[in-house]
């Protein structure tokens, strides 16, 4: 997959669907945020990023700090800046290369950021199309890569939290669209390694299966497995406790 080009892509989408609406909209599922914060949100969280990259940076950068932070009132004008933040990161990707920068995944080679930022958009772009009862559909293969991302940013945090996953259990994930073939399957364990997942196919102390859409805004708490209609076996405690553990 072209992460950078689906990038642009789905940054364009975002902001085509925000264009036009009521910038006073509530976010239900960004408790607190309207669509105009959550637009704010997308387009700084791109220039904090390039900003990182392109100074090289191996420790955070307060947001308050990034250049060009505020989009402008105009609307067209906003759009324009929105769109340009993934094109600056791109730009600072290009030119640092595979040095490495900091990530809240540890130092990670520069490219690392467009991925990131890709699935960053595209769970907001659903945040946006829920919040104005509007569809929402993305390619298959970016909604299970999306669902392999969140997986890895999760298994990185359960070093440093309570992981998602108790010891000794295990969670499916079983996305049912065609051609996915073995990366439409995902294999979460804890033992005495850690957690960790794998694309292999195997039974799990629960298992959720359905459309990798809806797999991806499960996992991520953006709509509920009942009512994405996705298909649970098992124990059903051990994906609440997922839910619980992985807030986005």
């Amino acid at each position: 997959m072209d992460f950078r080009a689906a990038l642009l892509d789905q940054t364009r989408e975002f902001g085509e669907l925000i264009r036009s609406a009521d910038p006073s909209t509530p976010v239900p599922t960004c408790p607190g945020w309207t669509l105009k914060q959550l637009f704010r949100h997308v387009g700084r969280g791109s220039r904090w990023a390039a900003q990182i990259i392109a100074e090289r940076r191996m420790t955070p950068l307060d947001p308050r700090e990034v250049r060009d932070g505020k989009p402008p009132d105009d609307p067209d004008a906003a759009i324009d800046w929105l769109n340009a933040g993934p094109r600056a990161v791109i730009a600072a990707v290009e030119r640092v290369g595979p040095e490495r920068v900091w990530t809240a995944a540890g130092p990670r080679p520069s490219g690392w950021w467009v991925r990131r930022l890709l699935h960053e958009v595209v769970v907001h772009r659903a945040d946006a199309a829920l919040a104005l009862g509007a569809p929402y559909d993305i390619p298959v293969e970016v909604a299970a890569d999306g669902i392999s991302e969140w997986i890895e940013l999760m298994s990185i945090q359960a070093t440093r939290a309570a992981a998602p996953v108790d010891f000794g259990r295990t969670m499916h994930l079983h996305a049912t669209d065609d051609g996915l073939g073995p990366t439409g399957e995902w294999t979460i364990v804890n033992d005495e390694h850690g957690m960790s997942w794998t694309h292999d196919h195997g039974k799990g102390d629960v298992a959720v299966r359905g459309p990798a859409k809806d797999l991806l805004l499960a996992i991520t708490r953006r709509r509920s497995a009942a009512d994405s209609g996705l298909e649970i076996f098992g124990d059903v405690k051990v994906w609440d406790a997922w839910l619980e553990r992985t807030p986005f």
